[in-house]
């Protein structure tokens, strides 16, 4: 396993990251086995949210991670945008998690312009994450981000220790998400932090979670090895610290090999990327 350091925090972390949801939909024994591989691979980087599964990924993922949290990095998130409701989340996050603290704690799928608004408001959550930080209930603050605009603001607004977005192959070459994202990132000494480095694009239309395959996926994931390593590599090139794979065994136990050795692209892989990107559609899109 390679690790490196997340921005101007210190912790070092795996640069393949465990996601809650890889828990979901499983007995609790495979659950426990599973993160016990994953530690022993070297994984110390598990995030989740309380939203993923209502609930089941932290309840289960607390469970299985209890005989190894004192040696990983925990980070969790709430959607509440006020300060009651983030409370309440923390709380039960905590709980569910069977930990005193996270290592990391963010805003979840910070979207809107009002989003932005909203935390930074009198009574708005912003309160509860740097009192949980004061309370040590958490050692570092971040956010995660739909949106490149609101991104930039929120950098703008506050010194954020970490962001979590997707910073994809597709989205980043043809979709110009990304760039500006990566640059207020490391203009302010953030970690950044990778989702859907292995996507290729939303499902079809009408497409139903029974029929798609990767149930546990939000979008269509790059199951042929060859291009999952290119968009893995190419996520990992763009210097994050860590991406979190799809949540689905196969997907992360593929995502663990390519990132054994995460070489940096060729030129003429960088081609065969940007070619399979161009006949892509993005996930995400920013204003050129």
């Amino acid at each position: 396993m390679q690790y490196r350091v997340l921005g101007a925090t210190g912790a070092k972390l795996s640069v393949i990251g465990y996601g809650g949801i890889l828990c979901c939909e499983v007995e609790q024994a495979e659950a426990n086995q599973h993160v016990a591989d994953a530690v022993a691979r070297g994984v110390t980087y598990f995030d989740v949210a309380p939203s993923y599964f209502n609930g089941e990924a932290e309840t289960k993922l607390g469970l299985a991670l209890e005989p190894h949290r004192a040696g990983v990095f925990l980070a969790c998130k709430t959607a509440k945008r006020d300060a009651v409701g983030a409370q309440a989340e923390l709380e039960q996050s905590l709980r569910r998690l069977r930990t005193d603290h996270f290592d990391l704690y963010q805003m979840h799928a910070m979207t809107t312009m009002e989003d932005v608004d909203r935390v930074f408001a009198p009574g708005g959550a912003m309160e509860v994450l740097l009192g949980a930080r004061e309370k040590g209930q958490t050692r570092f603050l971040g956010f995660s981000a739909h949106s490149a605009a609101a991104a930039v603001a929120l950098f703008e607004r506050f010194p954020f220790d970490s962001i979590l977005c997707p910073f994809n192959f597709s989205t980043y070459l043809t979709g110009n998400f990304g760039p500006q994202i990566v640059e207020a990132a490391r203009k302010r000494g953030a970690g950044m932090l990778a989702l859907k480095g292995m996507a290729r694009t939303a499902w079809p239309s009408g497409t139903t979670k029974e029929s798609r395959g990767w149930s546990k996926c939000w979008y269509e994931p790059l199951t042929d090895r060859r291009q999952a390593s290119l968009a893995l590599r190419f996520t990992l090139g763009l210097g994050v610290a860590a991406a979190i794979p799809p949540g689905h065994a196969e997907l992360f136990a593929l995502a663990l090999d390519v990132a054994s050795e995460p070489t940096p692209l060729s030129a003429s892989e960088e081609n065969e990327l940007r070619a399979l990107a161009a006949a892509t559609e993005p996930l995400f899109k920013a204003a050129a």
